[in-house]
């Protein structure tokens, strides 16, 4: 088959797992005879990262000669298509589309996290930039619905980290079993006062299980400050440990008994490991997650203020609670090789 150049597009190189993740999947997913380039905020950091050739994402003359150079454009997994964190975020996603289809590139939405998109003008742009793709693919019911709202087509799958291959990280963690993982991430809704709830939780559930407490920050620039504070106020064995590897971070879970998260990411890697997981849901697409695999938790607004009903419900979970079955993990993975399906059949 013919060699082709593929741009990849999406959140990479910002130093976030689970969009490193994303990416890991992606060119784990990508056919033979695709060659990946991928544009990226740190070109140097992610070639070391996944062995693949980068250009810079912010400078429009070489994001524009890499799509003259290629053959195809794929949107990388995840929520690119919001506006709840930046209004401009979707534009300037969207605009890169719109320009890989003007140049005449076959393109594809992959694993899509879409919305919320609350401007007009952000859902007129997604509209017509996803009507123009080879091939779409989605990740969750909600983004389903603004597929059909369209009268578009796409494939529902789970998200493709649930296929990521892990790399074992035995060695890498310090700590006497049991283990619990913990991966919070700084956030409007995570107030200084729910951090200070969760943190005495942790130390009360701490002292009941005298289980070892892995902090685990997805993205240190937001997430060190509150697991380096978590820590400190930890009595009994802890550890900070940052993984630039997304198959790495996928790996730690294999090591511990139960995860404690806000990121999506986290609870996707654990559950994946057959890891008992609790959420704390700061967004739609971590709800709907733990609705899926019937993870309890709460979202950050209705969050006890009581430390010992969130320790007590933890020390439940952890005593009685199971993660998901190998069928149901299997299922899930096999799954999400479905996004693997639309690359083949489009490139």
């Amino acid at each position: 088959m013919q060699k082709i150049q593929a741009v990849l597009c999406g959140y990479y190189g910002f130093g976030n797992g689970g969009d490193e993740a994303l990416l890991a999947a992606l060119l784990q997913m990508l056919p033979e005879h695709v060659t990946p380039l991928v544009l990226s905020s740190d070109p140097a950091a992610t070639e070391k990262l996944h062995g693949v050739e980068s250009c810079d994402r912010n400078h429009f003359s070489t994001v524009f000669s890499a799509l003259r150079s290629s053959q195809a454009f794929i949107w990388g997994g995840g929520s690119l298509i919001q506006d709840a964190t930046s209004a401009l975020s979707p534009v300037y996603y969207t605009g890169l589309m719109f320009l890989a289809q003007r140049l005449g590139l076959k393109t594809i939405a992959w694993a899509q996290g879409i919305g919320p998109l609350n401007y007009r003008r952000n859902r007129w742009l997604a509209k017509q930039t996803f009507k123009g793709c080879a091939g779409v693919s989605v990740r969750d019911r909600n983004s389903t619905q603004f597929i059909q709202d369209w009268k578009l087509q796409a494939s529902q799958a789970p998200d493709p980290v649930w296929a990521l291959d892990a790399t074992s990280v035995y060695r890498r963690v310090e700590l006497p079993n049991p283990r619990i993982a913990v991966s919070l991430r700084a956030h409007p809704l995570l107030t200084p006062q729910r951090l200070q709830h969760l943190s005495e939780a942790l130390v009360l559930f701490q002292n009941q299980t005298q289980a070892s407490i892995l902090l685990l920050p997805f993205q240190p620039r937001q997430d060190l400050d509150i697991a380096q504070a978590l820590q400190k106020q930890l009595q009994g064995p802890s550890q900070v440990l940052q993984l630039s590897d997304p198959r790495q971070l996928k790996g730690v879970f294999q090591t511990v008994d139960m995860t404690i998260a806000m990121r999506l990411h986290a609870l996707i890697m654990a559950a994946a490991e057959g890891c008992r997981c609790v959420g704390l849901s700061y967004d739609p697409k971590v709800m709907q997650l733990m609705t899926d695999i019937d993870c309890p938790g709460w979202e950050l607004e209705d969050l006890p203020t009581q430390p010992q009903t969130i320790s007590q419900v933890w020390v439940e979970h952890y005593r009685q609670g199971q993660g998901l079955t190998e069928a149901s993990r299997n299922g899930r993975c096999s799954q999400a090789l479905e996004h693997q399906k639309i690359l083949e059949q489009v490139l």
